[in-house]
């Protein structure tokens, strides 16, 4: 009957793949996910899946937090069940990660805050999900690399302009293996901790923060002077901006 249960799984885990991101996805990021394609063989236990999409947070302007874009899958199917899949390499090749500053933090620190809600926080925590459950199969992952990814920075100070970076190569071993298989919750608390860890740096020499900073100090000058004696207003303003301004445009070689 195990054997018979493996094999029913099996032939149809390209839709239980699809409709498990799709549905499990929105319930852990709090955040639109899309999946386009999934295709993976029975008989070789390799795959891919095109076209994942996870959207932003409430409270975030851009399109979307991931794209991932094309994703290729190594089962182990020897090892693989109806309540555990194993995977031996999973390859996210050239994902379009936005990073959106806004107010009270990036969009990436949003998101993770809605996972780490969800799983309890710290890995191995029970989920804190209020009532809800993560059914299904848990995850054993050997291998999880991201290559070739960009980081698209976006900022109100940047007035439209676009700025990007590499993201940092990254590779994560063995998830879900100490602890005898991981949720999908769990799954995606590390790999978005990883890409926000890498992201972050990637977007550090671009010196948004000090870009940020420089602006509201001269907008804070002019709202000072503004209280006061109106002359010299505008001098304030024109270094708050001229400061911001000349920071970008040395990002952009201008």
């Amino acid at each position: 009957m195990v054997v018979v249960a493996g094999i029913v799984f099996l032939s149809s885990i390209d839709g239980i793949v699809k409709q498990a991101v799709e549905e499990f996805g929105p319930r852990i990021t709090k955040a639109e996910v899309k999946l386009e394609t999934v295709e993976i063989s029975m008989t070789s236990g390799s795959g891919r899946l095109a076209g994942l999409k996870v959207g932003n947070p409430q409270g975030f302007k851009t399109e979307s937090a991931f794209r991932l874009g094309e994703i290729a899958v190594k089962l182990n199917l020897d090892a693989t069940t109806g309540k555990m899949i194993v995977i031996k390499d999973i390859l996210i090749s050239a994902p379009q990660v936005t990073y959106e500053l806004g107010a009270s933090g990036s969009n990436l620190d949003a998101l993770l805050k809605n996972v780490a809600a969800f799983t309890g926080g710290a890995k191995g925590a029970p989920a804190k999900t209020g009532g809800a459950k993560e059914d299904g199969p848990k995850l054993v992952i050997d291998n999880l690399r991201v290559m070739g990814g960009k980081v698209n920075v976006s900022a109100t100070f940047l007035g439209g302009k676009s700025m990007s970076a590499g993201l940092p190569d990254l590779h994560l071993k063995d998830i879900g293996k100490e602890k005898k298989g991981a949720t999908p919750g769990e799954v995606a608390q590390e790999l978005i901790t990883a890409i926000k860890d890498g992201a972050a740096k990637a977007v550090a020499p671009l010196g948004l923060d000090k870009m940020g900073d420089k602006l509201k100090e001269g907008l804070g000058a002019a709202s000072k002077l503004l209280g006061g004696a109106t002359s010299g207003v505008g001098e304030a303003l024109d270094k708050g901006t001229k400061d911001a301004g000349q920071a970008i445009k040395n990002l952009f070689g201008k």
